[in-house]
């Protein structure tokens, strides 16, 4: 049978005292509503449909996906009223199920136990038990059939002490839900149209009503705050940190470690604490990564090590490099097997080669560097003249001394040494000793001045 997805997403937030629509507060580096729209992709829905309302235009920009067709909730009339917005964006038959686009960590396995008893024509109910069920609808139940949903501003006394609670999630039949949507009131504390009311609907005409659970509590907590969205951080960091060393990898603190996209771990890889993993990231075997490193959609050779406080972005590192501490390698660079980036180097745009090393205080811009090259410390390559960016070319074997700069475009022939201090503007030839020599000049009259 064919599933379609609602996914409402047009509530304000105001709990979370920000511009930024709510659903699109980021958990794991992705927005809220990006986890929920992912897990209900893997179930192969027909129709995606994602109820917007408060920053809706910025919402669909921000998800960028042609698989989405977005209806518009202008004003807050409840749940129910919500669903009712999305109805045309549906076809005719199938199955039904409705998620929320701040519950970011539900299951897909969880979620399809409720399709496949809504496939059989049932209502089926995500609920979970609670120690404090406060602020949510309650399940009622008689004689353990469920008979209907209430929310707590209109519980009684009773009711409130049910801790069986409603998450929302539930999946129904298509061809029914027009005639329970159409019967909803609004008459209610909130004065709005509860979708929850469908189970009194859903009794009235003897359709069945299954009751799943999740498969952990987490799976159902909502997003209201930036508190609970801090909590809910946590909870998944945590999940990503037992996987990885389940995997095998170690991590010096698991509580001190952030995947924001997809980390891919060999064996025998190591993280130091504070780590910051961004988009795809792949860690080769035996990789060592230092403490208060930020690598962002990158690749590291197998044996590498970052040392502390090191970022990588977009770059590709090979095998048995060391880079770091304080190095930024910048995006569309790759670092050559064995190569070394030292302390406060910078590279952008660059390729450096097998063995090469630039160990202290460098910028390496626009550049081909060679293998088995020396850049000495403070070397610099001026590739902007203000308003192009030229390349610079080092060959193999260059010996390259402090203080240097190569004011591209320029080459430097393979073997190439080049003094400390040189400003090098023409094209060096292979082999042999390159200087721009000065005159040094001593004054034994100069004094030194002194404090007043």
């Amino acid at each position: 049978m064919t599933l379609q997805v609602v996914i409402l997403a047009a509530g304000q937030g105001k709990r979370m005292r920000s511009d930024l629509p709510k659903v699109l507060h980021p958990i794991g580096g992705k927005p809220l509503l990006h986890h929920v729209v992912a897990t209900a992709k893997r179930l192969s829905p027909s129709r995606l449909a994602v109820v917007i309302g408060h920053g809706g235009e910025s919402v669909a920009g921000a998800m960028n996906d042609t698989a989405i067709t977005y209806a518009t909730q202008s004003e807050q009339k409840g749940t129910g009223h919500a669903v009712m917005q999305a109805l045309p964006a549906l076809d005719a038959g199938g199955t039904v199920l409705i998620l929320y686009g701040d519950v970011p960590l539900i299951a897909s396995g969880t979620l399809r136990s409720l399709v496949d008893a809504a496939d059989q024509g049932h209502l089926a109910l995500l609920t979970q038990e609670l120690a404090e069920p406060k602020g949510y609808g309650r399940i009622v139940r008689n004689g353990g059939r469920v008979v209907k949903i209430v929310e707590e501003k209109d519980a009684t006394e009773a009711e409130r002490t049910i801790r069986e609670i409603n998450t929302g999630i539930m999946a129904m039949p298509r061809a029914k839900l027009d005639a329970w949507l159409a019967g909803l009131r609004n008459d209610n504390a909130q004065a709005e149209y509860y979708l929850t009311d469908v189970v009194a609907a859903a009794v009235a005409d003897g359709t069945p009503i299954d009751v799943r659970h999740p498969s952990s509590p987490q799976e159902c907590v909502g997003v209201n705050s930036k508190a609970e969205l801090a909590a809910l951080e946590r909870h998944y960091q945590m999940t990503q940190a037992r996987q990885l060393l389940d995997a095998g990898v170690t991590l010096a603190d698991p509580a001190r470690l952030d995947v924001r996209g997809e980390l891919t771990c060999g064996r025998d890889v190591s993280i130091d604490v504070n780590c910051i993993f961004e988009g795809r990231v792949v860690l080769g075997d035996g990789v060592k990564i230092g403490a208060h490193c930020i690598v962002r959609e990158s690749e590291i050779g197998a044996g590498t090590q970052l040392l502390p406080f090191t970022m990588v972005d977009q770059a590709k590192i090979g095998a048995n490099a060391r880079i770091g501490p304080y190095a930024r390698i910048r995006p569309d660079s790759t670092i050559g097997d064995e190569a070394h980036v030292g302390n406060f180097v910078e590279v952008k745009a660059s390729t450096i080669g097998r063995g090469s090393k630039a160990n202290h205080l460098a910028y390496v811009g626009d550049s081909t560097v060679g293998r088995d090259v020396n850049i000495g410390a403070g070397t610099i390559t001026c590739n902007y003249d203000g308003a192009n960016k030229h390349r610079t070319v080092i060959e193999d074997g260059v010996h390259i001394g402090s203080d240097v700069q190569l004011v591209a475009p320029v080459t430097v022939g393979k073997g190439a040494t080049i003094g400390a201090g040189a400003t090098i503007t023409k094209d060096v030839p292979p082999g042999g000793l390159t200087v721009t020599q000065k005159t040094q000049v001593t004054r034994p009259e100069w004094k030194r001045p002194q404090k007043g």
